[in-house]
Formats: C-alpha cells, structure tokens, sequence
C-alpha cells in the first residue's frame, strides 16, 4: 500500500502593493440606517429611518441609493423573505408594546433612546440579511433598499446579474 505524504510547501504569493492594500475592496455592501424622523399625530404617528446603500456587488441596479422606511417596512421584508426564500432570517427587535401603553410619564416609543435602540437594531437586522448570498437574489430586498416606494403587489422573482 503506496503511502500518502503531504505536501507542506508553500504556495508563492505575490507580494502586496500599495493598491491592493490601500484601494476600494473588491466588494462591497454598505448599509446605514440613520437619521430617524418622527411624523402624524395620534394613532397615527410613526417614525421613519433613512436606510442609505453603498455598494459596487453588480447584482444591484443603483450604487447609492437613499429610501426612507418605517417598521412595518421592515417586517414586510422579513415575512417575504421567510415566505419566498430559503434563507433563515434573523429576528426583528420586539413590537415594544409595553412602551405603547398610555401613562407612562414618557414618550413611549417616540423616546429619543427607544428610536436610538431600535435604529442600532434595525441596521444589524438589514446588515445581516442583505449580507446574506442568497437574499441579495431576492427582489423584495432590492425594493426595500432602492425603490423609493414598495410596490407591496409585486410578482416575488430572483433578480438575474445584468
């Protein structure tokens, strides 16, 4: 019985200049979510973010863009995601509805320290789906971060790399 030996050279790397370690990454998705902005009165006050994109993966039709969404934006995207893809998509950050109840003595969900919680939660969320493979070929998530508006009667489909 011929014995295996493993081969333990090295393999011979170029070395590294001054574009390559300093120059844009080869690929990139960056997404921020910011700039929160409280509007309605009533029942019908809700806050919005800004979810700003960069990117120069081919997949994506704009290399900037800026939309704005509200929560229940975002729980759109996670439920057609569960519903139309195989991706296993992290939890949202919870409905707070304990800070809902009237009387508190604060501003309940319209805090300045709740709406900062939950943007820092709602950019993991969105960072950790749109950096997912499979979910960057999902149409749903290109709506929700470069379609000013989402088209909510939209035919669920793969977007294809032009």
């Amino acid at each position: 019985m011929a014995e295996t030996i493993a081969d333990t050279r090295r393999l011979i790397s170029k070395p590294q200049n001054l574009n390559d370690a300093y120059g844009p990454p080869s690929n990139f998705l960056e997404i921020d979510v910011g700039n929160p902005q409280t509007v309605g009165v009533g029942r019908g006050r809700f806050t919005t973010h800004e979810i700003r994109v960069k990117t120069n993966l081919p997949i994506f039709k704009l290399k900037e863009s800026t939309v704005r969404r509200r929560y229940s934006d975002f729980e759109w995207l996670r439920n057609e995601l569960e519903r139309e893809s195989k991706v296993v998509v992290p939890p949202l950050p919870g409905k707070a509805l304990l800070r809902q109840l009237p009387f508190r003595g604060d501003d309940g969900i319209f805090d300045d320290s709740f709406i900062e919680e939950r943007k820092q939660a709602l950019e993991q969320f969105i960072n950790k789906v749109a950096g997912h493979p499979l979910a960057q070929n999902e149409r749903c998530l290109h709506m929700f971060l470069q379609d000013e508006v989402i088209d909510k009667n939209y035919t669920p489909s793969k977007i294809r790399h032009t």
